[in-house]
């Protein structure tokens, strides 16, 4: 159901984790959100730095906010990602390396790279008991975000999925890794119904691994069937929440993951079998690869299309033209009332810096106005646009300047 996006044109937003002001200095590490909430430091911190992702999106002029993932530890290439609902569900146990013949295929990579770096430092926990649902905090985390803007904040989390291609089991309870996977769908759902009952409405389900796996094993495999199955677990009932599919190739660290980037094989996968309401894809850093699959569609679009306008693994700050520009060639196979703008992936997760991040934003922004302004729609204000609202402000010289007359 589309609740945040249904009358707007052309919205503009950002994909999900922004980075932390550098007084953010404190880590939950796999404590409940209620205990780290009695330190009037970590209180008083947490809550001030989520209205400053908020003030600095709205500043910014985007349309819909995220919460910045403020709730994920600041650890290696932001490892906590997966691993925040890993440390505190029932049935995962240790903090270990994977072994190299467990790891998914695509994930491996030569010693002397970042990657391998990045893969070989990373721990995590097995399976050894049957995993069950224990409370994230999500809707805890969302009402103190919300609570500081009249704009809709989008509540993003890990997919379910992604996170098991980083478990061993050791534990006759499960045969294989698609029990992990269901029984990870199933704690996940009951999390975002928490999360709806709230009064959440925009959710957003990162990086199922439909297409790694279509572009590995094809998008008929009985592997990738499963995996629709266990997407559409996760977000079961969740009829009345506008929910985004996020996809990307990787962001540990800025990294891409992989070298087969093309959507072709999972386009039907996201756009037809997956329950859902946005499909998000990783489009500027990839100079708009497989845009053009989506002209026979072009009339037909059962989902949103949200295409990153700026690239998260590039530190120069976008000009509101390049976005422009990147808005006009979606046009030619999205048409408006379908097409959202945001970044590739998040600029956390030891990423851009914040002031990167904040330019890359406010180019989204003013860029949608741009095309807005072409097309006759309505425009968004953007605060960081406003010359009377500069931050550091050059006078005009009072009388004739040196040598004129």
């Amino acid at each position: 159901m589309l609740t945040a996006t249904a009358n707007l044109l052309l919205p503009s937003t950002v994909t999900g984790s922004w980075p932390r002001p550098r007084w953010f200095d404190v880590s939950m590490w796999g404590r409940p959100l209620d205990t780290c909430m009695m330190d009037v430091r970590f209180r008083e911190k947490f809550q001030d730095a989520l209205a400053v992702v908020i003030s600095d999106q709205e500043r910014a002029g985007l349309d819909l906010l995220t919460h910045g993932d403020f709730h994920c530890d600041e650890d290696m290439a932001g490892r906590a990602w997966h691993h925040y609902p890993l440390q505190r569900w029932t049935g995962l146990e240790g903090d270990l390396l994977q072994p190299e013949e467990t790891r998914a295929p695509w994930l491996h990579y030569p010693p002397g790279t970042l990657l391998s770096e990045i893969y070989t430092a990373w721990r995590w926990p097995r399976v050894v008991d049957k995993i069950e649902h224990r409370d994230l905090s999500y809707a805890k985390i969302w009402r103190i975000a919300q609570g500081k803007s009249s704009k809709p904040v989008r509540f993003g989390t890990c997919c379910s999925q992604v996170m098991a291609l980083f478990l061993d089991i050791h534990t006759p309870k499960y045969k294989d890794k698609r029990e992990v996977v269901w029984d990870l769908a199933e704690a996940m759902n009951k999390e975002l119904r928490l999360l709806r009952d709230a009064g959440c409405r925009l959710m957003q389900i990162e990086e199922p691994t439909l297409h790694f796996m279509a572009n590995t094993f094809g998008k008929d495999h009985e592997q990738v069937r499963f995996m629709v199955d266990a997407f559409n677990r996760e977000v079961e009932g969740l009829d009345d929440v506008e929910i985004w599919i996020h996809t990307c190739w990787g962001n540990p660290n800025m990294q891409r993951v992989m070298e087969d980037t093309s959507y072709k094989a999972s386009l039907e996968l996201y756009l037809e079998r997956c329950k859902g309401d946005v499909w998000t894809l990783e489009m500027k850093d990839r100079g708009q690869k497989d845009l053009e699959l989506f002209e026979p569609l072009k009339h037909d679009l059962k989902k949103k299309i949200c295409i990153g306008a700026v690239s998260h693994r590039s530190l120069q700050a976008d000009r509101p033209e390049d976005v422009a520009g990147e808005v006009r060639k979606a046009l030619r196979y999205i048409p408006p009332e379908r097409l959202i703008v945001s970044s590739d992936c998040g600029f956390g997760r030891q990423g851009a810096n914040r002031e990167i991040a904040f330019y890359k934003a406010a180019a989204i922004a003013q860029g949608c106005n741009i095309v807005r302004r072409e097309l006759g729609l309505p425009t968004t204000a953007v605060p960081a646009a406003e010359p009377q609202l500069q931050i550091d402000v050059v006078p005009r010289a009072e009388g004739p300047g040196p040598g004129r007359a």
